[in-house]
């Protein structure tokens, strides 16, 4: 069993005077690629990585990085609308805990193993399958480009995303969001290829528009992370202030046990969240499926009582998935989240609200989280499935 390879593929579409090819590169990426180019596991090759991009001759260099943001956003805006229905409006209906749907792997371990939970899933796609919609519709007014011409592509630690991008839902841009899928090696041989000394490579930005990013994206290449900045956008919205953690870092999620929890006290919130005031907000962090399934089971059983959980189906989240170089312990993986977090210590910019990127296509496109545009392009639904 191997993954589709679309090398091959993209190729040919970069040769295609015709088509106008854009990239984006997922946050585990960076961490992972120098294994296979020269460098040891947890090197950081971000720059190296976008210059290289640059020469195989993609149209635009961009960062999943800046959707992992707008996920945020309407990840973090959907968790707070539950507790408001829940908790203010007494709406017995809303479903709790309320689980993340980032990880491809995990989405189709639920729907064949508890379909019946699916309406607790974020209905938020991944930011893979938001930056897709989002470059055949606002990039492409925003570039004047037929979105016909753009060959949407992406490069992930992951091989589920191959079959994320193929899902039939994922069209919501008219067209299909993401064409190619790349995994981590299969960059790797793009780059050995055309013959690029990686280790030489002077360092590149990416591009502008959807290329601007925050220290929170990054750390979604990890376990815990995707909660970590979903809790910092989160409480400092309903409470104008930062997160009580030392250094925005949120220890008590990170760390390679197979399961975490937290608990934040909201106090003192804005007035438009005086409901929430005294409330703790109790989360989980779960990474690899046998731990989904142990945290699962007790949803099930009706002895959780979390109001948040991250699920990866990854051990180690996205940085040990299964794109990534080989190979990959323990070991490994640690020093790729060393990677992660020292990537997101060295950002100027630490919050996915605080992007300026996010503000800007909020104002100018999708209007505000959880708007009907965000609804129709950002967000999806699951499918019961046998086993």
């Amino acid at each position: 069993l191997v993954e589709k390879n679309y090398i091959e593929e993209v190729w040919a579409a970069i040769s295609d005077k015709s088509k106008y090819v854009v990239i984006q590169t997922a946050p585990a990426v960076r961490v992972g690629l120098g294994e296979e180019l020269g460098f040891g596991p947890g090197a950081r090759v971000t720059g190296k990585m976008v210059a290289a991009l640059k020469r195989l001759g993609f149209d635009a260099v961009m960062d999943t990085d800046f959707t992992a943001d707008l996920t945020i956003m309407e990840e973090g805006s959907e968790l707070l609308s539950r507790l408001k229905k829940a908790l203010k409006e007494n709406d017995r209906t809303v479903k709790f805990p309320m689980a993340t749907s980032c990880s491809p792997g995990w989405i189709k371990f639920i729907e064949h193993l508890y379909p019946e939970f699916l309406d607790h899933l974020s209905t938020c796609k991944s930011p893979q399958q938001m930056f897709g919609a989002l470059v055949k519709t606002y990039y492409a007014k925003a570039r004047k480009l037929d979105p016909e011409r753009i060959v949407s592509v992406s490069v992930m630690p992951c091989t589920a995303k191959k079959f994320e991008a193929a899902r039939p839902e994922m069209h919501s841009s008219g067209y299909r969001d993401v064409d190619y899928v790349l995994t981590t090696r299969e960059l790797a041989i793009m780059i050995k290829q055309a013959g690029i000394d990686f280790t030489r490579l002077e360092e590149a930005h990416f591009d502008r528009l959807m290329g601007e990013s925050t220290g929170a994206a990054v750390i979604f290449g990890s376990t815990g992370g995707v909660m970590e900045a979903a809790l910092r956008t989160a409480y400092e919205l309903v409470t104008g202030r930062e997160v009580p953690f030392d250094n925005l870092n949120i220890t008590p999620v990170r760390g390679a046990e197979g399961i975490r929890e937290a608990r934040i006290k909201i106090e003192k919130p804005k007035k438009e969240w005086a409901f929430l005031d005294g409330v703790e907000l109790k989360c989980a962090v779960a990474h690899g499926l046998v731990n989904a399934k142990y945290i699962m089971d007790k949803v099930k059983a009706g002895k959780a009582d979390y109001h948040f959980i991250e699920f990866m189906a990854c051990p180690g989240g996205c940085l040990g998935g299964g794109g990534q170089p080989i190979p990959t312990n323990p070991e490994i993986r640690q020093r790729r989240a060393v990677a992660i977090y020292a990537e997101d210590e060295g950002m100027p910019l630490r919050k996915s609200h605080e992007n300026p990127e996010i503000v800007k296509i909020y104002n100018d496109f999708l209007g505000h989280p959880l708007s009907e545009v965000s609804h129709h392009l950002l967000h999806t639904k699951y499918t019961p499935r046998r086993l």
